[in-house]
């Protein structure tokens, strides 16, 4: 446990000593402020009754965040270790490979909950300054960061699941990109295809990233979706865990 504790602190404190970690948190709070100074501006033309965090996910800023976000966090994970020739060392260290890689995992959403953490001041001004008490509502905000959590969570384990496979930083943040953009493309399906009673309609509801985060900013909390995300999650990490292994069969 101390020997996963440490790589969790060393890879937390690799973000802040390389230049790519402020890069994403500037990018993150950029895209957060402009998102706050639209929805502030629109409430004041048009006041709405829906929760802030509604209307903060009709922007489509979270995509905007995570989509390209989440690839540059993660493409340092393994590809820097191997371009800088440490990946031998850390694996012939007194630490198993499952811990590795959960400490790589676990830095990564460290950080990337780290750069979310603006929001929660742009929703603290919501609330002192609105005058609609059903502005800032808890349930929905605490669904939403579970939803935020949920999908880094997804995003974070495809994007070392592509570090792992090369030694580039580059090629692992355009694979990481290319696989999160395909699984957001994805749920444009249930939106793109004609309802029906049948099975299609009802498993691309199932897939749609889209439709799981609306339900996530009005705060309700589908155990199906906690299943998915979690699910997909433990899956990325497997597959990383074993292109990790794969060293032992070269």
């Amino acid at each position: 446990m101390r020997a996963y504790l440490t790589l969790v602190r060393r890879e937390v404190a690799g973000y802040f000593v390389s230049l790519t970690g402020y890069v994403v948190i500037a990018y993150v709070a950029l895209l957060l402020g402009a998102s706050f100074a639209i929805l502030i501006e629109e409430l004041t033309r048009d006041p709405s009754d829906m929760p802030i965090t509604d209307l903060f996910y009709g922007t489509l800023f979270f995509w905007m965040i995570l989509l390209p976000a989440a690839p540059v966090i993660t493409m340092r994970a393994f590809a820097l270790e191997k371009s800088s020739g440490t990946f031998e060392t850390l694996m012939t260290a007194p630490v198993g490979d499952v811990a590795v890689v959960l400490a790589k995992f676990t830095g990564s959403m460290v950080f990337y909950l780290l750069s979310w953490v603006p929001l929660l001041g742009c929703i603290y001004v919501v609330q002192r300054f609105s005058s609609n008490p059903t502005a800032v509502d808890p349930g929905p905000i605490v669904s939403t960061f579970l939803g935020i959590l949920l999908f880094g969570g997804l995003f974070m384990s495809l994007g070392c699941f592509a570090s792992a496979l090369t030694r580039s930083q580059i090629v692992a943040a355009m694979t990481s990109y290319a696989l999160g953009l395909g699984l957001f493309i994805l749920s444009f399906l249930s939106l793109i295809i004609p309802p029906d009673t049948g099975w299609r309609t009802a498993v691309l509801g199932q897939l749609s990233m889209i439709e799981h985060m609306q339900e996530f900013v009005r705060g309700v909390v589908d155990t199906r979706y906690l299943v998915y995300y979690v699910s997909l999650t433990v899956f990325f990490l497997f597959l990383t865990l074993k292109v990790v292994e794969s060293r032992r069969w070269k």
